[in-house]
């Protein structure tokens, strides 16, 4: 059973079979289709021979299908991972030399580490440190870069830049030396694929066939554009017009590489390798988790860590650079009926046919279209209504999604991930410090105890209930005293305070401190201090410490009995029905 949670293909394997194996391959097929000219692409982004994107296509998968849990997640290069290599590589060395892509190879290496002993180490929960509003402020603000980045090679011009100022100053430099026929290649390749995306299956549909079959032709557009744009190439000569072809691809298996082991190079790697890990694996598992939930499915994060880490390694070895699950692939690869992760490792086959058979091929391929295939597939991952959202929804959300925007947007991908997770981490700071606390009294004809602000409710001016709606940890202890201290001192008749502690999981050393202060403080002024609906890990806490022995007031059930029983102790005559309270002008 222990192995099996190592190397999931023992669970999947024992079931699988010849109708298993039909549903995988035409998986395969339609995936492959389409991972061709997305792997050359991304191999462009990251700056890499169009051949690397190929190359980091065939082992991680193989791999993953061995280590990784879920049925459909397809691995590979992917756009935001891409352009993070660029960057990393770019900070290295220039591109197109060898030590840019040993750079790019070793930071696959250095990635696949980090992510396989984070699964070990059962580390998965890191990933929480970036937020969905970071993670989501990170993608939209790459989209916006990758696609800038991208222009130069639909207007067939030269310009250098990582960040938004850079690339549109670049642009606005060599507009003037656009090749038109270029252009004209790149605008209706880009056309097209956006037709493709949102109007080919309806077409198709209209035109007789049948939804399934409309819907995996459609997926082959990027397919169609990569092959009607070479037959332009070649029946126009466009390449003595100017225009720009992927050239010589070599031909063959992946080679084995070998990442460096310098250790400057890792120094220098190593910050960009957590990022690109971390932001992979958050990316890879929420499609893993999606996909797997619409077939009541499941997957193991901590063995994903493992399995996209496998991936890298393999990847690196092969002589590709970081990948990861991708979202497009994954849904066309569960949409196509994929039913384990053999359908990745069949992918991986198709793909080592084509480096081996169709590179020649691709000699011809103009570069703007792969430009545009990069465009079309980026600009889906712009999401404009989320600061919209989060301005509405959480002021606080909003600040880290908007920083991570104009971080990433102004100083880099690294600077933006970087950002991002320290505004978030300060918002959460901040709010922590200051919890949300209310003054409570009891609804009419009920046990339950609601806000005074908020709910017409009963309250006696000889008892202060105070519940509490977090736990108390050395970031707020100091703000719970201020906050008890100064409520008590509006209330002159005071003589008791409930502090209403449904919501408190946990007590820190920091937080018992302040309690103890604030019974000391109320102990002086004649105050007795209460507590209500501790919860148990919390109460057995505080047992263990001497508090509850120096404690002038009760530890209760329920707030509806504490309130109760301290309403009659106003240092007048019993009182036990509410109308009474109001007749006596308690309320």
């Amino acid at each position: 059973m222990k192995l099996q949670r190592v190397l999931p293909i023992l669970e999947w394997g024992r079931t699988y079979n010849g109708s298993t194996l039909s549903a995988d391959l035409l998986a395969a097929v339609i995936v492959t289709i389409m991972l061709i000219p997305q792997s050359l692409a991304y191999a462009l982004l990251a700056g890499l021979p169009p051949v690397v994107g190929l190359y980091a296509s065939i082992l991680p998968l193989v791999a993953y299908a061995i280590f990784g849990t879920s049925r459909t997640l397809a691995v590979g290069p992917v756009a935001v991972v891409s352009l993070m290599t660029a960057s990393a590589a770019g900070s290295i060395a220039a591109q197109g030399t060898p030590e840019y892509l040993e750079a790019a190879i070793t930071l696959a290496f250095l990635s696949g580490v980090m992510l396989a002993v984070m699964g070990l180490l059962r580390l998965g929960f890191l990933s929480n440190l970036l937020s969905h509003p970071v993670i989501s402020g990170f993608i939209t603000a790459s989209g916006l870069l990758i696609a800038t980045s991208q222009l130069k090679h639909i207007f067939g011009i030269k310009t250098e830049g990582d960040t938004m100022p850079e690339l549109l100053g670049a642009l606005a430099q060599g507009i003037g030396k656009t090749n038109p026929v270029t252009l004209i290649i790149g605008v209706c390749a880009t056309a097209f694929l956006f037709w493709v995306r949102k109007g080919a299956k309806p077409a198709l549909i209209r035109m007789g066939m049948k939804p399934r079959p409309a819907d995996m032709v459609a997926k082959a557009g990027p397919v169609a554009a990569v092959a009607l744009t070479i037959a332009a190439v070649v029946v126009f000569n466009l390449a003595d017009k100017g225009v720009k072809t992927v050239g010589a691809v070599p031909q063959g298996l992946p080679p084995f590489a070998v990442p460096s082991t310098n250790p400057d190079l890792w120094a220098q790697l190593w910050l960009p390798a957590l990022l690109i890990s971390i932001i992979g694996f958050v990316e890879s598992v929420s499609v893993a988790q999606t996909l797997a939930a619409k077939r009541r499915q499941r997957i193991a994060p901590d063995q994903e860590l493992i399995g996209l880490g496998a991936s890298n390694i393999a990847s690196a070895f092969s002589g590709g650079y970081p990948v990861t699950g991708g979202f497009a692939r994954s849904v066309v690869n569960f949409d196509a009926g994929a039913e384990t992760p053999a359908a990745g490792a069949y992918t991986a086959v198709g793909i080592a046919a084509a480096s081996l058979f169709l590179t020649p091929l691709l000699f011809n391929l103009p570069v703007a279209t792969l430009a545009a295939t990069i465009i079309v597939a980026v600009l889906s991952l712009v999401d404009l209504k989320t600061p919209g959202r989060l301005w509405h929804y959480s002021k606080a959300d909003f600040a880290a999604h908007v920083a991570t925007i104009g971080v990433t947007l102004l100083a880099g991908v690294e600077p933006g991930v970087i950002a991002g997770v320290g505004v978030g981490l300060l918002l959460y700071l901040w709010t922590s410090s200051r919890p949300h606390a209310a003054i409570v009294g009891r609804v009419p004809d009920t046990q339950h105890f609601r806000n005074i602000d908020r709910h017409n409710v009963i309250t006696l001016p000889h008892i202060l209930s105070i519940r509490i709606d977090e736990s108390l940890t050395y970031l707020n202890a100091r703000w719970l005293e201020e906050y008890v201290l100064e409520r008590v001192a509006e209330k002159p008749e005071l003589r008791h305070v409930i502090l209403m502690c449904s919501a408190v999981n946990a007590i820190d050393a920091s937080g018992l401190e302040s309690l103890e202060a604030i019974e000391h403080r109320l102990a002086d002024g004649g105050i007795r201090m209460h507590l209500s609906e501790v919860k148990g890990p919390v109460m057995d806490r505080l047992k263990r410490s001497q508090f509850l022995d120096h404690l002038s007031g009760e530890v209760f059930l329920s707030q509806d009995q504490a309130f109760s029983r301290l309403a009659h102790d106003d240092g007048s005559a019993p009182v036990d029905e509410p109308d009474q309270w109001h007749a006596r002008g308690l309320i």
